[in-house]
């Protein structure tokens, strides 16, 4: 195939819905590719001499308008219209009009039908409206492209976080064993011409040549471990641990096409399965110090790797990462009652933030408040304060740092009676200045974790009272809600962060879960509504009709494709033994994933511009 050619075919192949076509399919897809450009300035039609066509943008900009000149739609690269393939009147109820100078890919209706009928799946991706594509990207994302939640049915490729170290046969003892020592690695494989030939370990060093007294400028081969056991990338855990049962061996070199590409080890076994969160929260209950805390939270990172590669929901993560931070908060509050004594009145607990919506990530930093009973006395708030500070530093130790904001029971301004936190919600809902937006995300998302659950009850229950119905106050909210807009601009081109260390990433937790999150908030304020985590949140909007069922059922898969991205992200940067971040490179999406997200981000857009449409003054 001509270079030019080879080249458009790699285009098409990124995009939606040729993605799915083999390369025969395609190859023969690009050879029926009639190439326009045209001039900015001037119509488009999608006829071409009484002749319609499917056409898809390679570079430029259309834009679509009805007769009443309204714009409608609009087109950037990549995108594409079938729609002149299945209505003779669509092209009156719509012009034109293009906007930068463009070059488009055309292809006949009747061959695109032709190979409609060839492959259901590329039928099912040009038909489908943007929420049907957006739930099946999301069915398919929890069906088969996760992996089964039972640690034995894992591939041990999943549970090595580097490449072996790999070394000639010609290598001497000491060279060997001081290439292990600056690798911190406790075995290396020899490889001749491409042949796995054998492998050195702690052991053998100690054994056969420490052991006895053997010559250390002596080549490796004479004490490495030849007639090796292996296994393949794809081997699941539960054959590779019963081959180290049997052979009772400590190191399993993992091939792939016969080459090593890693090393299963014990320890990474015993690492994997400690990281269960049955065990983990059985061993927060028995934990007697921050110090022993502090050992189970590191697990934390590992179990988010766990729970990214099983089947698991994003809602579904969440939760389990809330309540391991819910478990260790309770034992932290415990520990202190055994140094303080028992509090002189009913408290409770309050998380915020994302802890109290159940969306947790591992180690986010910390949002929680103190609630008193109004039976206190001036002199218990020091008790309260101890309290506070004991399991405020208690948190940040175990990885949940300070909050950045002060957000938290520490700060005595987030330690209060009821009285006073009642005082705070009627000022910020009566009059909802910019600090009380800014507080929005964290206190109009509260649970209790611990103490007086009838505390809570009674403050939630009020401040639901005063923001119900409340258009001064919820037109506000809508207000802040619109600040964190989807990172899609105008063409449906992704609009990435500035700043230089993310740049051409993007922010999925600000522009991504954080616009879906205050759309629920707003409905659950506005309508009254107890739940505070978003998915329930928007359940109880389309009871209350607050949500029609088509706009719940997108935000929700919105929400969770979003979500899982995010979270397979971070699970990639944890194993290379990166800081876990909310910044989604472009690069590495494929095709269809960036398809995908276009059009979840194009839902939020659309409820904001609901939003808009119902509170002008927002």
């Amino acid at each position: 195939m001509e270079i030019e050619l080879a080249e458009i075919r790699d285009f098409i192949a990124e995009h939606s819905p040729f993605n799915v076509l083999s390369i025969e399919q395609l190859n023969e897809v690009t050879n029926n590719i009639s190439i326009r450009y045209y001039r900015r300035g001037n119509e488009f039609s999608f006829l071409d001499k009484d002749q319609p066509y499917f056409f898809i943008l390679r570079t430029g900009a259309i834009e679509f308008r009805n007769k009443e000149n309204s714009l409608i739609d609009k087109f950037a690269e990549g995108d594409y219209s079938y729609q002149g393939c299945m209505s003779t009147s669509f092209e009156e109820e719509r012009n034109g009009t293009l906007v930068e100078d463009t070059l488009v890919y055309i292809l006949p209706c009747d061959f695109i039908n032709k190979i409609k009928k060839q492959h259901n799946e590329f039928d099912r991706l040009l038909t489908q409206s943007i929420n049907e594509r957006l739930k099946h990207a999301v069915n398919t994302a929890l069906d088969a492209d996760m992996r089964d939640l039972s640690s034995m049915k894992l591939e041990v490729s999943s549970l090595t976080d580097r490449t072996p170290v790999i070394v000639d046969a010609g290598m001497t003892i000491q060279q060997a064993a001081k290439l292990m020592t600056d690798e911190k690695v406790s075995s290396i494989l020899v490889v001749d011409n491409n042949q796995l030939l054998g492998m050195i370990t702690d052991r053998d060093i100690r054994s056969r040549c420490v052991a006895e007294n053997k010559d250390v400028s002596s080549p490796i081969k004479t004490i490495m471990t030849t007639n090796l056991e292996t296994v393949t990338d794809t081997t699941l855990l539960s054959a590779a641990l019963l081959s180290m049962t049997k052979k009772q061996i400590n190191h399993l070199p993992i091939l792939k096409d016969n080459m090593p590409i890693g090393m299963l080890t014990t320890t990474d076994i015993v690492r994997h399965l400690s990281a269960n969160p049955a065990l983990i929260a059985t061993d927060i209950h028995k934990a007697h110090s921050i110090d022993a805390l502090k050992k189970i939270s590191a697990k934390l990172p590992e179990l988010q790797i766990q729970l990214s590669l099983s089947s698991a929901s994003a809602k579904h993560i969440g939760e389990v990462l809330s309540s391991i931070t819910d478990a260790i908060t309770i034992r932290l509050i415990e520990l202190a009652t055994d140094e303080l004594g028992k509090a002189p009145v009913d408290y409770v607990w309050l998380a915020g933030g994302s802890q109290a919506r159940n969306e947790q990530t591992s180690h986010t930093d910390q949002d929680n408040a103190l609630l008193i009973s109004n039976d206190y006395k001036p002199e218990d708030l020091a008790y309260f304060s101890s309290l506070a500070k004991f399991v405020c530093d208690g948190l940040n130790e175990c990885g949940y740092v300070y909050c950045p904001g002060n957000a938290m029971a520490m700060n005595p301004e987030w330690c209060q009676p009821l009285k006073q936190w009642q005082s705070y919600f009627k000022n910020w809902i009566s009059q909802p200045e910019p600090k009380a937006l800014m507080l929005s995300s964290i206190f109009f998302d509260l649970r209790s974790v611990y103490g007086s659950q009838l505390l809570y009850e009674g403050l939630h229950e009020s401040i639901l009272a005063k923001t119900k119905n409340n258009e001064l106050f919820i037109s506000h909210m809508v207000t802040n809600a619109l600040t964190h807009q989807p990172p899609l601009g105008f063409f449906r081109n992704f609009l990435m962060t500035h700043d230089e260390e993310h740049k051409k990433s993007l922010d999925m937790k600000r522009r991504g879960i954080v616009p879906i999150v205050d759309i629920a908030r707003v409905i659950a304020l506005e309508n009254g509504i107890n739940e505070v985590n978003t998915v329930e949140r928007l359940h109880a909007g389309l009871l209350c009709k607050a949500l029609s069922k088509e706009m719940h059922d997108n935000l929700l898969d919105a929400l969770e494709l979003i979500s899982s991205l995010r979270i397979r992200h971070q699970a990639e940067q944890i194993r290379a033994g990166k800081h876990a971040d909310n910044y989604l490179p472009i690069k590495d999406l494929s095709g269809l994933e960036k398809s995908h997200l276009k059009d979840a981000f194009s839902i939020i857009k659309t409820m904001q511009q609901f939003f808009v449409t119902r509170y002008p003054s927002a």
